[in-house]
């Protein structure tokens, strides 16, 4: 068995770190990981054959004896989450950890995109924000990386704290805490106390704490914390303020100067002012920061704006629960610009027991605003049909997709939002 020193020496000797054969690269270290339905030892030669330098295993029967090229450990997924925490000690930099129920990928690529005026910065891809991807991100870092920015997300209680113990951030914030992932944390105080996990690693470390002051929930905590670092009000550390979102962002720095953004929605202002604040502590000016968030376009489905002939889609497809799908139907519900108006909500994932009831609210939400055409997709969005009985109801995206295809759409401002598994990102092309 290999130590995770050797391991180490190992991993600084290869270009990068893989954990799928579909992607590996020349000089990759391999981790043969396990899952439910796979057992990815069982690939351990196939990615030799594909380039690998080595790979790591925990099963003897993969080994080919006398090929130096196999690393045997324990277990594969603790070797890699030592693996990392090993690396991010070698790393004597600032690491921001962000988490929270909505925004936080948004907050983070915001973040990033300040302090990367600064900075050599280095952030989580996408949202490899798990125990398996908050390590491949630390493990991506190098000795070139002046700040890292780790996204963390929780199924459920103790996943925060399990990924602060391989990344051991130095400074942390929560956008938010709303409810997402329900069934995994047992109802909303399962949520509060999952996520304030961070909250609790960065006060026992003497970490630097980001609280947003406005936020009820978080700012009941702020009397826990050792000088916290405060906004968006007058008298914080930072001080903002929302203009207008009509649909987009306008905001004002505490010098009074106006800045347009490219982001939807009055939500969106709390990840701005989240972003301009991490700048404004670690020292960047606040017009150079301000004009990165003015610069910012959204992209991979989040909130992302798409042209399509005489239509106009709002693509908010990455992700839903509750909290986010109530704000964006509301941001959705003032928008103008179009004479027709159009939503295609799909189901929300992991909320246990109160999915049906939760689903409902979705009904009483589009029922608020006069939005012409309004139609679910999925299961459980048929609770929504209960307070929206005027509705159309497609059991899934195949069949809404032929419906979409027929109706030729024109001059529609248009909604798609549901969880990443609908996939409701197809629907764009049959519009």
């Amino acid at each position: 068995m290999y130590s995770i020193a050797s391991l180490y020496t190992i991993y600084k000797k290869s270009s990068g770190v893989s954990t799928d054969t579909r992607k590996i690269g020349e000089g990759d270290l391999f981790f043969a990981l396990k899952g439910p339905n796979f057992n990815a030892n069982s690939f351990a030669a196939k990615a030799l054959e594909m380039g690998a330098s080595a790979v790591v295993i925990d099963e003897e029967a993969f080994e080919v004896e006398g090929d130096d090229r196999y690393v045997l450990v324990k277990n594969v997924l603790e070797a890699l989450q030592k693996l990392a925490n090993y690396h991010r000690k070698q790393l004597d930099i600032p690491f921001l950890a962000i988490t929270g129920s909505n925004g936080k990928t948004t907050t983070k690529e915001l973040v990033n995109a300040v302090l990367s005026k600064k900075f050599k910065t280095y952030a989580t891809v996408g949202n490899l924000n798990n125990h398996i991807g908050v390590p491949l991100t630390l493990l991506a870092m190098d000795e070139q990386t002046e700040m890292g920015i780790v996204e963390m997300g929780a199924n459920k209680i103790g996943d925060i704290a399990e990924l602060c113990e391989i990344a051991e951030p130095t400074h942390g914030l929560i956008t938010n805490i709303g409810r997402a992932h329900l069934e995994g944390f047992g109802g909303y105080e399962g949520v509060l106390r999952a996520k304030t996990e961070l909250y609790q690693y960065l006060i026992s470390r003497k970490g630097k704490i980001f609280v947003n002051s406005q936020n009820p929930v978080l700012a009941n905590m702020i009397k826990r914390m050792d000088d916290p670092v405060t906004y968006p009000a007058k008298g914080d550390f930072f001080h903002c303020e929302l203009l207008e979102a009509n649909p987009f962002v306008n905001f004002r720095t505490a010098d009074r100067t106006e800045y347009k953004t490219k982001m939807l929605g009055a939500y969106n202002f709390e990840n701005i002012a989240t972003a301009l604040t991490v700048g404004k502590f670690f020292g960047l000016a606040e017009k150079v920061a301000a004009e990165a968030v003015s610069q910012y376009v959204p992209g991979n489905m989040r909130s992302q704006l798409i042209e399509k002939r005489s239509n106009l889609i709002v693509l908010d497809a990455y992700n839903a629960n509750p909290s986010s799908m109530e704000q964006a139907i509301r941001t959705f519900g003032r928008m103008t610009g179009k004479p027709h108006k159009m939503v295609i909500l799909g189901d929300m994932y992991e909320l246990g027991d109160n999915a049906a009831e939760e689903h409902k609210k979705l009904g009483e939400w589009v029922s608020e605003y006069d939005i012409e055409k309004v139609c679910f997709t999925g299961e459980l969005t048929q609770n929504a049909l209960l307070k929206a009985p005027r509705a159309l109801y497609f059991p899934d995206p195949f069949s809404l997709r032929n419906w979409l295809a027929d109706s030729q759409l024109e001059d529609h401002l248009i909604l798609i939002k549901g969880s990443r598994g609908m996939k409701l990102e197809g629907l764009v092309e049959f519009i």
